[in-house]
């Protein structure tokens, strides 16, 4: 067994799926590319692990054989999946002509069996990324924005079917209706037949009778895409709203890709923000504090409140005020706010302040 897929996403071998998907999802967010301190390769692997015991079937093949392919990946129905061939490289010589990758030629191999290999397609739209900046109080009461991405969107005049109107598709005649073409290959094994996906009709195996003039076949253009992003409240900085089908269209009807809309929060002159919690400083002038004055501190909804420091309170320490923080995104309640002292001393005492202060420090 090659790799421990349990051990990967830190479950046991009788985890139920629930809780593989519970795990997935947990260590995913933990290790996304796009997260601060993400890392893709463990993320890879993550998904990969996921992949396999996500999958009645090949979880069974994986506990029996230490792979997800049948039988171990031998056999007929396994083909050669379960072997990693590599690539041959230095073996175009005279005599031999391009060997190429061997795991490609042995799918053909296998194919000429009756083992067909999966196929491949090419015509989902791709994923796109953005950033998107707002403030701290958008981020606080939630806002909607408007976004213009230029990228492929589906044509308005064939509807992104490739054809012009009334006209329909017919087989492609490159590669007979079948979406794949074969050519042969001669290595050192002897001559293969190697199978491509066909590029007149991009493994569709249909090909319009008339392409649309305006997107020239593929079904769509490069255009402007109005997107409107909503944003919850207590959305943290980083953080990246998935919008599905909002990418790349899709060439000839195919799905398209997703939109990742990756927030970026704007510094405040004001609050500094920890988690939910918000960090606000405030001047403390000694006399008043002496006095036992009230204090008033602004807050993120742009109401001031008025507080009392409690008696024997450490000044070194922040006072929190609950529930004046940023929303819990996704969920109820607010963070604290905490009020970060700063003692001011007066520029200049008049005699009878200095009288105050003196019968003050006589006492305990």
């Amino acid at each position: 067994m090659s790799k421990d897929y349990y051990k990967i996403l830190g479950v046991e071998k009788g985890a139920t799926e629930d809780d593989i998907k519970k795990a997935y999802r947990r260590l995913a967010h933990k290790y996304h590319p796009d997260k601060s301190g993400g890392d893709s390769s463990k993320f890879k692997e993550i998904n990969e692990a996921y992949q396999i015991l996500s999958d009645k079937t090949k979880r069974t093949n994986y506990d029996h054989y230490g792979t997800a392919e049948p039988f171990g990946g031998f056999g007929a129905q396994g083909g050669h999946q379960g072997w990693d061939f590599g690539s041959f490289d230095g073996f175009s010589g005279q005599g031999f002509g391009d060997v190429g990758d061997l795991g490609d030629m042995l799918d053909n191999l296998f194919e000429g069996l009756g083992v067909k290999p999966r196929r491949r397609t090419y015509e989902r739209g791709s994923d796109l990324e953005v950033g998107l900046e707002i403030t701290l109080e958008d981020a606080f009461h939630g806002i909607k924005k408007d976004l213009k991405i230029k990228t492929y969107v589906r044509c308005d005049v064939c509807k992104g079917q490739g054809a012009e109107t009334g006209s329909g598709f017919k087989a492609c005649s490159t590669c007979n209706g079948q979406g794949e073409v074969r050519e042969n290959q001669r290595t050192f094994f002897g001559t293969f037949s190697r199978v491509k996906t066909c590029e007149a009709c991009r493994g569709t195996g249909q090909v319009p009778e008339k392409a649309c003039k305006k997107c020239t076949g593929t079904g769509r253009i490069l255009d402007d895409r109005d997107v409107r992003v909503e944003i919850l409240p207590g959305i943290q900085h980083g953080q990246i709203i998935k919008i599905k089908d909002l990418g790349e269209a899709g060439q000839r009807g195919a799905a398209g890709g997703d939109l990742y809309v990756r927030i970026n929060i704007q510094s405040h002159g004001t609050f500094k923000r920890v988690n939910d919690d918000l960090v606000v400083k405030h001047d403390l002038n000694i006399v008043g504090l002496l006095m036992g004055k009230k204090i008033e501190v602004s807050t993120i909804s742009a109401i001031k409140v008025s507080l009392e420091i409690p008696a024997h309170f450490n000044l070194k320490e922040d006072l929190r005020v609950k529930g004046e923080g940023m929303p819990h995104f996704g969920s109820y309640g607010r963070g604290d706010l905490l009020v970060s002292f700063t003692i001011k001393a007066p520029k200049k005492l008049s005699a009878q302040a200095k009288k105050l202060l003196e019968e003050l420090g006589g006492e305990e």
